[in-house]
């Protein structure tokens, strides 16, 4: 009998120890399980890349730091991505759009840089680069995005406008202004009214609005929502 208590006295913490782990593994499991589908969730269903709320958290957690002057926002935008729904469809858009958001993310994968889809065709980048190489790391990411895309037996020329917002440039603004000087740059550069590289002023950083979205882009047609 005193070696069988013995042995429970041995055996029966162990057993309780390993009864009571299996569910906080379950939990465990579960919760790693959760995080990754609210991760999943985060990012853009079509390239995988992290969408605007992770991008601005990103950008305003880069400017609360020293590198805040080495911050340059840049704003993508798709030249005539119209054109290559019309012509060759709807899966060739999408097969454009995959292409610019896996040369994104490649790209930024090699420096300290996030990638992120707007929307659309548009497509934004946070990189925080020592001001004598900026301007090639941007040039030689513009290039790369350029790069023709063979689909199916059709051969597509990308082209991109290319906006840039510098943080040094705008001292004292929030990620959302310095979002908007890029997105102003680059629509400058879409119309023809400036040349690449164009870097943001803080008049584009303030630049007019209609319904929260700067003036000439899609949706600003709609009429505002009452508040």
């Amino acid at each position: 009998m005193d070696s069988v208590l013995r042995a429970q006295g041995r055996f029966g913490p162990r057993t309780l120890l390993i009864t009571t782990a299996v569910p906080l593994t379950g939990w465990a499991v579960h919760a790693v399980a959760l995080h990754r589908r609210l991760a999943d969730a985060r990012k853009d269903k079509l390239t995988g890349l992290p969408c605007r709320p992770e991008f601005v958290t990103y950008g305003e957690r880069v400017l609360r730091t020293r590198r805040r002057d080495t911050l340059h926002v840049l704003m993508l935008d798709g030249v005539d991505f119209k054109g290559v729904n019309d012509t060759y469809g709807h899966a060739a858009g999408d097969t454009v759009i995959q292409t610019i958001g896996r040369r994104l993310a490649r790209w930024s994968s090699s420096r300290t840089a996030l990638a992120a889809r707007l929307g659309g065709d548009e497509f934004a980048v946070c990189a925080v680069f020592p001001p004598p190489t900026a301007l090639a790391e941007i040039t030689e990411l513009r290039e790369q995005l350029q790069q023709p895309l063979q689909y199916e037996e059709h051969t597509l020329r990308l082209d991109v406008s290319i906006g840039i917002s510098r943080a040094a440039d705008l001292p004292g603004e929030t990620m959302g202004r310095i979002l908007r000087g890029a997105d102003k740059a680059m629509y400058k550069v879409k119309e023809g009214e400036a040349t690449f590289p164009y870097f943001a002023t803080r008049a584009d950083a303030y630049a007019k609005t209609v319904n929260g979205r700067r003036a000439g882009r899609r949706g600003t047609h709609a009429p505002a929502r009452a508040a």
